[in-house]
């Protein structure tokens, strides 16, 4: 031990002097020093060696031994350690494991140990050498948006531009597929969703919060009104006292209520980044403190995972479908493409930009047949074409069943496959044939349920009975769309007993819509965001998948037992209780599990804190958390946001966070890992992105990351959440986990801003998805899914249903429960319950409202806040100075209701009323209206949550009720409403 002691001796006399020579190097870091004055005591935990550091005016000095009352310690447990964690070239793995094993302690106030980790850090790594130099006072940096990965250029310290990243010569090729004599390859470049484009009048919108605010009548100390909230206005206060408000608040509810008492809620997005999105520095704050998380449903997913995976297995992916290497076989393979419910050019399937557009544009060059079905003539159709059926909303699992009919009855179906490779199908058969009901369920049978000529089903059925055909069912496979009706469930499991019974996995026959499933290289590894970031959270996000091997951190943990079903939480605020069901994705049954608010021995909860999106415009029957917001069951509300906007306006302190444009961030094109693994197949060309911190953060607004910071040094926990790592150096942690310093150094790739994943070469690309099952082959496609546990008879051999195989009679339901109505182990035809079989219900209110997912902005991300997207006349109407949401209606509807083009109307029915600009269109059926849901903008003509809403927030009008009852699904397409001319003179 001599030499190492030795070695710390002379580090430590060392730094004395790294630190006065980085001063003389560097202004900022001289600037930093003048920060705090103070006596930093480095140590063996024995003190039988030390260095104490002085801090004081700016000056640096030290002096050996051990000081009497230092303000803070930094001990080791021996020489040895402290030799080689005070290494420039320790690993973090080393730095992690000592401090778990306290070999390494730090003592002190937070404020300033954090001071002093950060302060040493930044010898080793000054001011960094980012973006590129354009000339005339222009630098170009990178960031990465949900729309896709983007240059910006800053002048002056202001953003004047942002556009896709367009390649240069050292960027890797892109692959080309082979296809019938043609060879089709993508640009060398970038897409962006249209709302990416919004991204600079989002930033310096004048709904930016840029100062912490507090509304005027709370006191915490006092009078609080609840009831006010969402009327009274907000005073700007420091940023000292907005988080003193919000600590000492989590201090009092934890004291006074117990464990449970402080509940957090987000958005199921936010702004992008590996580290700064939902799944990552949030949850590394809430499970430091002990909360009550909001448990989301599979919202994007629904019927999917409540009803689809029964058939199929698929639950790590939520119900929804593999997708590997599909575009080469559709191109090669496929002759027909059914996208039913599907329309992929307005949702980009999930953060996909618009980067399958040109591939489906390749269906039309090979003349591939395209049919769409949907009530709405919407944006796939209209640059396609191709031939569209508009069944009555919530209907198209009758149109499923008669499909199936009519190849049962005419042998159009491949009998080898469904008696290989399938089980439970004579069940599902006599059902159709009317054994079971009496009731043939033929094409003339589903007519008057879904408004479609039967001679059109049964053209159809024989065509796709014949052909090749790709199901592109929803956004992706198995994704959004009809899944969102009370009949959700029997939609999604339609589609996979459709595609059972053609023989799913064969050349040409899927699912897919081109939008995923792209030939790029999915064995090289970077993180999607639901892979936890810097979370250390192994159980809540999917770290355990690969990143907590590979970038080390302290694990997090929440130790609160109790959570509450995110489209419960007015109930359990306002009737202190409430029940759904666990969306649980790592088996099939975890979906069984009932989730019961409050759970024994917690606190109810008492307060909310808020980040990101609105419920207002997302959720459903939405008047309903607006009411609870003015209860007095919320002792404290805070909001943590960009804008000021839904939700923000009912907290009693908002804290202003920055844009991912105004901190640094890394991240990849596309990926969100954990759920929707390997989801950047839907891009043509993997992009790893560094977000540089393209300007200051405006105002006094903060990054998310800062803010938790700040949080965690009022409750003794700073060093606990950040580890002594600032952003950018938790970035270069993130980037050592990954597979990018095999091919792009850190200093490159921090000042291009981005690197592109080589494709790999055709002989070794995936396999195509399920062509394993099709085969009777082990499972080769690169996704670790099902658990072990989940394969019946040997691993990797068949599905992860009991039988191992496509189950038309569904064992989990018949084990679980096979008498229920709403879900028996077949797939069958349910009526809506709020829709035509609705009789009363529907005699009020005859018109059937579908809400699916905007074009033009990201849920509220990029609606509302003088955003330029409010002046594209399909999302936003200016009238009279107010920009109105959309409704589309049926000239006929129109007509006979006096409604004319652009005329406000009230959209309503008995849970709320929204103010709409009308527009008349025959791309909708009469009986059905068509308007999107996400409105950021919530504005009640008269008191909140009693009120018509001016903003346009729709989900005011969707049932609140489970699209089943043993689930925890929204059914929001299932929506009856009324629509009259509206005045500006009303006001109730």
């Amino acid at each position: 031990m001599a030499l190492e002691s030795t070695q710390f001796s002379v580090i430590l006399f060392g730094l004395e002097k790294v630190l006065k020579m980085t001063a003389l190097r560097s202004a900022t870091f001289a600037e930093r020093l003048k920060e705090k004055n103070l006596i930093a005591q480095i140590k063996l935990r024995d003190n039988s060696q030390g260095r104490y550091f002085i801090f004081k005016e700016g000056k640096v000095s030290s002096k050996s031994g051990i000081h009497a009352n230092p303000d803070i310690v930094m001990s080791f447990e021996d020489a040895a350690t402290a030799v080689r964690i005070m290494s420039p070239t320790k690993t973090f793995l080393e730095f992690i494991s000592s401090a778990k094993s306290f070999q390494l302690d730090m003592r002190g106030p937070d404020e300033l140990s954090l001071w002093f980790a950060e302060t040493l850090n930044m010898t080793m790594s000054l001011k960094p050498d980012y973006g590129v130099d354009m000339g005339g006072g222009v630098k170009r940096y990178t960031s990465n948006t949900n729309g896709g990965p983007v240059f910006v250029y800053v002048k002056a310290g202001k953003i004047i531009r942002i556009t896709p990243i367009d390649f240069d010569e050292e960027d890797a090729d892109p692959w080309v597929v082979k296809a019938r004599g043609k060879d089709f390859s993508p640009p060398r470049k970038t897409t962006v969703s249209p709302h990416t484009l919004a991204w600079k009048s989002m930033i310096y919108s004048p709904n930016r919060l840029l100062y912490p605010m507090k509304r005027v009548d709370f006191d915490p100390k006092g009078e609080r009104n609840p009831q006010n909230r969402g009327i009274s206005g907000y005073e700007r206060i420091s940023w000292n006292e907005a988080l003193d408000i919000v600590a000492n608040e989590i201090k009092r509810v934890k004291k006074e209520h117990g464990p449970g008492a402080i509940m957090n809620g987000s958005g199921s997005h936010h702004t992008w980044g590996a580290l700064g999105y939902w799944l990552s520095a949030r949850l590394r704050f809430f499970n430091s403190i002990g909360w009550t998380p909001v448990v989301h449903n599979p919202d994007s997913w629904e019927g999917w995972f409540w009803g689809a995976t029964h058939h199929w297995g698929q639950s790590a992916r939520n119900g929804g479908s593999e997708f590997y290497n599909l575009v080469e076989d559709c191109l090669q393979n496929c002759e027909m493409m059914v996208f039913w419910s599907s329309d992929p050019e307005s949702t980009s399937g999930v953060y996909g930009a618009s980067e399958g557009t040109i591939r489906r544009q390749w269906l039309k060059e090979l003349g591939i047949k395209l049919v769409h079905i949907d009530p709405y003539y919407n944006h796939t159709v209209g640059l396609l074409g191709g031939k569209w059926l508009a069944p009555k909303p919530g209907t198209d699992s009758a149109m499923v069943l008669a499909i199936a009919y009519v190849w049962i009855t005419e042998n159009l179906y491949d009998k080898e496959y469904v008696d290989k490779r399938t089980t439970g199908f004579e069940k599902w058969r006599d059902y159709i044939l009317g054994k079971e009901d009496g009731c043939e369920k033929t094409p003339e049978w589903q007519e008057p349920e879904t408004g479609v000529p039967a001679k059109d089903i049964r053209a159809l059925a024989r065509e796709w009975g014949r052909k090749k055909t790709y199901l592109a069912a929803g956004g992706i496979a198995g994704f959004g769309g009809a899944c969102r009706t009370a009949t959700g469930t029997d939609w999604a499991r339609g589609m996979v007993c459709l595609m059972a019974m053609q023989g799913l996995g064969k050349p040409g026959i899927n699912m897919g819509s081109m939008q995923q499933g792209t030939p790029v290289d999915t064995r090289f590894y970077f993180p999607g965001y639901a892979e936890g970031g810097m979370s250390g959270d192994i159980f809540g996000t999917g770290n355990f998948l690969n990143l907590y091997q590979r970038m080390p951190n302290i694990v997090t943990m929440n130790t609160v037992k109790q959570g509450v079903p995110r489209l419960k939480i007015p109930e359990a605020i306002m009737d202190g209780h409430c029940e759904a069901y666990n969306a649980d994705a790592t088996t099939i049954e975890g979906q069984f599990i009932p989730l019961k608010y409050p759970t024994p021995g917690y606190s109810p909860v008492k307060m909310y804190y808020k980040y990101g999106g609105s419920h207002i415009g997302t959720m459903v029957d939405t008047n309903r958390y607006v009411n609870m917001y003015r209860s007095d069951g919320l002792e404290f509300v805070v909001n943590q946001s960009i804008w000021f906007e839904g939700e923000a306006q009912f907290a009693d302190v908002i804290l202003p966070a920055c844009t991912n444009f105004e901190r640094w961030d890394i991240s990849e094109f596309a990926n969100c890992g954990g759920y929707i693994h390997h989801s950047f197949t839907q891009v043509n060309h993997r992009v790893a992105v560094l977000q540089h911190k393209c300007i200051e953060p405006l105002g006094e607004s903060k990054s998310d990351i800062q803010i938790f910071l700040e949080l965690s040094k009022r409750l003794g926990l700073g060093s606990v959440f950040s580890e002594g790592s600032t952003e950018l150096e938790w970035c270069k942690r993130l980037f050592d986990g990954t597979d990018l310093p095999h091919n792009i150094s850190w200093r490159k790739f921090l000042k291009k801003g981005y690197y592109v994943i080589p494709p790999l070469p055709e002989d070794r690309r995936d396999p195509v998805s399920f062509r394993w099952y099709a085969d009777g082959r082990p499972k080769d496609t690169p996704e670790p899914f099902p658990a072990p546990a989940d394969y019946t008879e040997e691993y990797r051999m068949g599905l992860q249903t009991q039988s191992g195989k496509l189950e038309f009679e569904a064992s989990s339901l018949k084990r679980y429960d096979p008498n229920d109505p709403e879900r028996p182990p077949i797939m069958k035809y349910n009526p809506a319950w709020e829709g035509p079989h609705a009789t009363e219900l529907f005699a009020k209110y005859p018109l059937q409202l579908v809400s699916p997912h905007p074009k033009f902005t990201f849920h509220t991300q990029s609606d509302g806040k003088d955003s330029i997207i409010n002046d594209i006349k399909d999302h936003r109407i200016a009238i009279n100075g107010h920009y109105y949401w959309i409704i589309r209606i049926n000239p006929q509807d129109a007509a006979a209701r006096g409604i004319k083009e652009n005329n406000l109307v009230k959209a309503f029915n008995d849970r709320g009323a929204v103010i709409c600009a009308a527009q008349l269109t025959e791309r909708i059926p009469p009986g059905t209206v068509h308007s999107y849901e996400s409105s950021a903008v919530y504005k009640p003509v008269g008191e909140p949550g009693k009120s018509p809403d001016l903003g346009g927030c729709i989900n005011l009008l969707t049932p609140s009720r489970m699209m089943i009852k043993k689930s925890h699904g929204m059914a929001a397409n299932s929506c009856l409403i009324e629509i009259t001319n509206w005045s500006e003179e009303e006001r109730v």
